[in-house]
């Protein structure tokens, strides 16, 4: 089992996400669990402040390191599953001990826009791992000193703003998931999504065969399994140079999809020399 612990300020934000299609699936079956965390529980204090403004001035405000690296030292040290749950308002959380974490073999993630962008290796990557640990960031950031004595890798999950790192880690969590035995219906389908393969995923289709006058490519069902199979292949070689032709420099490629590929070259240059000239 993978079991996934996320910190948040927020945990609201997470309902029905776990409930709902692979997700519950994987719960169920015991090959994920997920532990929500209320950084606000791990603040002291009455009023239990978790953020405040950043020191030398500007905008925002800025999550302070002591309520995230208590919560963090806090629940890692106890068995997957384990929540501090508060029986009452003023409730100290239990004491930390950073000793504890030094043996684990735990990733503890800050999702930020500052991390390495998440990818289906580093999907791969993480599903190798029992345990994950998922800080999500909100507001101006989290103090640095949450990320030298704390975070081993931070994950972005594309060149944007969102409000909060909630959003990413759900993303994180499915596609991890997705990669465990037992998770999808069929486990060679998460193999052939798009990206798995390095490639962009080849077009499906299904019943009805005739639709408002549009068929399928015959080819589908001709019962020739090499010849579909291969049909594929070509079909994402070309999805992939035509919208994502930078996954090509890095996707494993056989003589027959460089020979495809060059085909496809060959054809648009002559396309490229046939249009014709433009007047001014």
């Amino acid at each position: 089992m993978l079991h996934f612990d996320i910190f948040t300020l927020f945990p609201g934000m997470f309902a029905g996400i776990f409930d709902d299609s692979i997700l519950k699936r994987a719960r169920e079956a015991g090959i994920i669990s997920v532990a929500l965390h209320n950084i606000r529980d791990y603040a002291l204090g009455r009023h239990r402040v978790t953020d405040d403004t950043p020191y030398g001035g500007g905008g925002g405000m800025v999550m302070k390191p002591e309520p995230i690296v208590r919560a963090v030292e806090t629940v890692l040290a106890r068995d997957p599953g384990w929540r501090f749950e508060p029986v009452q308002q003023g409730d100290e959380p239990p004491d930390a001990d950073p000793r504890a974490l030094a043996p684990l073999d735990v990733p503890i993630i800050l999702l930020s826009p500052q991390g390495r962008t998440f990818t289906q290796a580093i999907a791969h990557e993480l599903a190798g791992y029992h345990r994950i640990a998922l800080i999500c960031g909100r507001y101006e950031g989290v103090d640095e000193r949450v990320r030298e004595r704390l975070v081993t890798d931070e994950i972005s999950i594309g060149d944007f703003v969102i409000s909060g790192g909630e959003l990413a880690a759900a993303i994180v969590v499915d596609a991890v998931t997705r990669l465990l035995p037992g998770a999808l219906g069929c486990d060679i389908g998460a193999y052939e999504d798009s990206f798995a393969t390095g490639l962009l995923e080849y077009p499906q289709y299904t019943r009805p065969a005739l639709y408002r006058e549009q068929g399928i490519p015959d080819i589908l069902t001709s019962g020739d399994h090499a010849r579909v199979a291969r049909w594929r292949r070509e079909q994402a070689l070309r999805r992939t140079w035509e919208r994502r032709p930078d996954l090509l420099r890095a996707a494993p490629l056989s003589d027959a999809d460089r020979s495809f590929l060059a085909k496809l070259e060959a054809e648009q240059a002559t396309h490229d020399t046939t249009l014709p000239a433009r007047e001014d």
